[in-house]
């Protein structure tokens, strides 16, 4: 009798432990889903706000930033996110946001400019055009395409070493004379781009000032203003008018 009560004694405490075993068990899978849970706000809250549209309706974060310079970005839009690889490089001008309405829907569009270039000869900038419900970038004519299909161009030598320019625009024809030296050996028979390429807001319309050269180390001769235009049937911002300034 007393081997029995010695017996259901020990499968008492088995039973006991055994039930201790299996409420730890249920307390440490209960931690894992509230960690993941509070670390993710402090991320957020911790990511490096670069620039902001003037009432923060559009923020710009870093994602990633190594000696001064980042490297992909989240956009926020009124509280909506999305990461791109865009990079910023450390030149010294910060990027400009904006929230204002571009396409003419009476909807703002986000709009971030980064500085990529700077230097002697040099200020170069690209434009981004987000739409605000769903973030999905509205492309931007580039001017290489605006410059290739509608400018036309011509350099020759005067016989006073001057230079004879000739600009053709779909508005305009230009001629004129420039006293930009070229060095004897070097022909060039076409104005050259891409040491200057300025995006700024106007009126709610985009304008870019794109600089026109000579000369290996670039000599500027003038710039072309050219104002954009949302084109509907293409969701793409396009050249409008085009404007040569001496």
């Amino acid at each position: 009798m007393k081997k029995e009560i010695s017996v259901l004694m020990l499968l008492g405490v088995v039973l006991l432990s055994g039930c201790g075993s299996d409420k730890s068990v249920t307390q440490g899978s209960g931690e894992s889903p509230s960690k993941q849970v509070t670390t993710q706000p402090e991320q957020e809250t911790n990511a490096k706000l670069i620039e902001a549209s003037e009432n923060e309706e559009v923020k710009l974060y870093a994602v990633n930033e190594t000696d001064g310079e980042v490297h992909g970005v989240t956009v926020e839009i009124n509280g909506s996110q999305k990461e791109f690889d865009w990079n910023i490089l450390n030149t010294g001008t910060k990027p400009q946001v904006f929230y204002t309405d571009l396409t003419g829907d009476g909807k703002e569009e986000a709009v971030i400019i980064i500085n990529t270039g700077r230097g002697t000869g040099l200020n170069t900038y690209d434009i981004h055009v987000l739409n605000a419900k769903d973030l999905t970038e509205i492309k931007v004519q580039n001017y290489e395409e605006i410059v290739a299909d509608q400018i036309e161009t011509h350099v020759a030598k005067n016989d006073d070493d001057t230079l004879a320019i000739t600009v053709k625009t779909k508005e305009k024809e230009y001629n004129f004379n420039s006293n930009v030296e070229l060095a004897p050996n070097y022909n060039q028979d076409k104005l050259a781009f891409g040491g200057v390429a300025i995006y700024e807001l106007e009126n709610q319309k985009i304008v870019s000032k794109i600089g026109a050269s000579v000369g290996t180390s670039p000599q500027y001769v003038g710039d072309f203003h050219i104002t954009y235009k949302f084109d509907n049937a293409k969701n793409k911002f396009i050249a409008d008018q085009i404007k040569f300034v001496d």
